[in-house]
């Protein structure tokens, strides 16, 4: 190509490039990853309180809906069946997804028998249906076969919130001594994902599987619910979890309050899911 006639290119490209930066164009890459974000707000109007974060793996950003409250620490309550879990299997006290322990009925006599989760309590569990029906006493059992000074251990280990596991060895996650904030859910959730956790990468992938709520051909949804009261007229439901999509992967904690129980134990999965589907990051429900 002759002299001249590459000159009279770069000018024409300069002149163009120009034109795009006075119009305020972009980029389509730019462009792609300015996702709107949501009014989260509105969600969390029905609620007394609530908090809610969004980490973003491909992009590397989060989102949140009060951010005071998504570093303040509270009870895990049922969330805590993830760790729980990990310490288990690593431990060797749960040798897999099918480690029954049998249902004492006079140690844990049945209760709300027409209230899920609990009718599905009274009968002899497995490591798989414990964790799916939120089966109370069989973490107990669990967490006391792993025994305090084990317990204190592996919790300091995963740097799993406060680290505090002083409360009674079959309680201490319920309204008890361990605490831990909607962002710190999202830092374990995100290490456990990563299989960046100091347990066998075995216990990491039976987690994995037995966390497994929902396949569908555009997404996979992971997540654990957890709840319990805070004071009188105040009861906390948690949900986190992670959404692994075609090209991209995002943790999430939510938190509500709620009068009772009922009141927030099928809201806290409701209302990510909505939040989700909204922003564009699973189709819409």
């Amino acid at each position: 190509m002759k002299p001249k006639v590459v000159l009279f290119t770069v000018l024409l490209l300069l002149a163009a490039l120009g034109c795009a930066i006075r119009t305020g164009a972009r980029p389509a890459a730019f462009v792609a990853r300015q996702r709107p974000r949501p009014d989260l707000a509105s969600y969390f109007k029905p609620f007394p309180a609530g908090a809610f974060v969004l980490y973003d793996l491909k992009r590397d950003r989060y989102l949140r809906y009060d951010e005071a409250r998504c570093r303040e620490r509270f009870s895990p309550f049922s969330t805590f069946k993830i760790p729980n879990s990990l310490i288990g299997l690593d431990t060797g006290v749960i040798k897999d997804a099918e480690y029954v322990i049998k249902w004492d009925r006079q140690k844990y006599p049945p209760h709300d028998e027409d209230t899920l989760p609990f009718k599905d309590w009274w009968q002899d569990q497995t490591l798989r249906t414990a964790i799916r029906r939120s089966v109370v006493w069989y973490y107990r059992e669990l967490a006391t076969a792993v025994g305090k000074p084990r317990m204190k251990e592996y919790v300091h280990r995963l740097r799993y919130g406060n680290e505090d596991v002083s409360g009674p060895i079959n309680n201490f996650w319920l309204a008890d001594s361990l605490k831990i904030s909607a962002d710190e859910q999202v830092e374990f959730l995100k290490r456990l994902y990563r299989e960046d956790l100091p347990v066998s990468n075995r216990s990491i992938k039976i987690v994995k599987e037995i966390t497994t709520l929902e396949k569908t051909p555009d997404y996979e949804l992971h997540g654990k619910t957890g709840g319990g009261p805070l004071a009188e007229g105040r009861f906390l439901g948690w949900f986190v979890g992670y959404v692994e999509t075609k090209d991209d992967t995002y943790f999430f904690a939510t938190q509500i309050e709620g009068p009772t129980y009922l009141s927030v134990r099928d809201e806290r999965i409701a209302l990510t899911k909505r939040i989700l589907s909204d922003s564009g990051y699973i189709p819409k429900q």
